[in-house]
């Protein structure tokens, strides 16, 4: 018995006792975050509860955020219902990617071109990017082979038509969706989970109020309007710096 006895006694020096899981997943399905901008005024209360490394693998599991946390109609963006001619689509934005200075590298291999970290490897006549270095915003990953990396726009197109984009001239709608500034290299697996969403349904893994902080500028940069769900978001991520 003294040896087990022994055993116990270093594993509590050698474990530590105060570590706390990053997520909460309480038993009536709420997701309570540590720290970062959703985190839960109500996560020391929670005893009983299943622990996640992110709030993504909790929302996954099934999980909700707090009431207080959550877009409601007292203060989400509000989005006009649009007829069918106003109804979204890619082509208003132009028809994918452009070649704007026609030297056959389209917008997405002339990012992946910049923002590799090592000169990047192109195809046999140079118009493609088909291996580099990106690091990615929304898990500090690093990826090598572009087939596996998408180019985000961190303003989704279709969130922007939604909240006035439709106005906008032709031309503008296709600056927007090759400007560089609202575009990131990122997993092709997160930029599809993302879809249209904006940072009051989405955040990335990592470096949260950063994309926010991203967000907001290209909003303001075109003139679209933060709503008060997305500024209160921005002032809890200013409260924590």
């Amino acid at each position: 018995m003294r040896p087990i006895f022994l055993f116990i006694t270093l594993l509590a020096v050698i474990l530590p006792t105060d570590a706390s899981p990053q997520i909460k997943l309480s038993r009536n399905g709420v997701c309570h975050a540590l720290t970062g901008p959703m985190q839960s005024p109500y996560y020391d209360r929670v005893k009983r509860y299943q622990a996640f490394a992110s709030l993504e693998a909790c929302l996954n599991a099934g999980g909700r955020l707090p009431k207080e946390l959550q877009p409601n109609s007292s203060h989400r963006e509000s989005v006009p219902s649009l007829s069918k001619a106003d109804a979204y689509s890619r082509k208003h934005f132009g028809h994918g990617w452009d070649d704007e200075d026609g030297d056959c590298q389209n917008t997405r291999h002339e990012i992946l071109i910049r923002r590799s970290t090592v000169t990047p490897v192109l195809n046999e006549n140079g118009c493609r990017a088909v291996h580099g270095r990106w690091i990615s915003p929304f898990t500090g990953n690093v990826l090598s082979n572009a087939q596996e990396v998408d180019i985000d726009h961190v303003v989704p197109l279709k969130w922007a038509w939604d909240h006035g984009a439709r106005k906008w001239t032709r031309d503008k709608r296709e600056q927007f969706a090759n400007d560089p500034v609202n575009l990131i290299a990122v997993e092709r697996s997160l930029n599809r989970q993302k879809g249209a969403s904006g940072p009051t349904q989405w955040l990335p893994p990592k470096n949260q109020c950063q994309y926010v902080a991203r967000f907001v500028r290209v909003l303001h940069i075109y003139d679209l309007p933060v709503g008060s769900s997305l500024k209160a978001l921005k002032l809890r991520c200013s409260a924590m710096n």
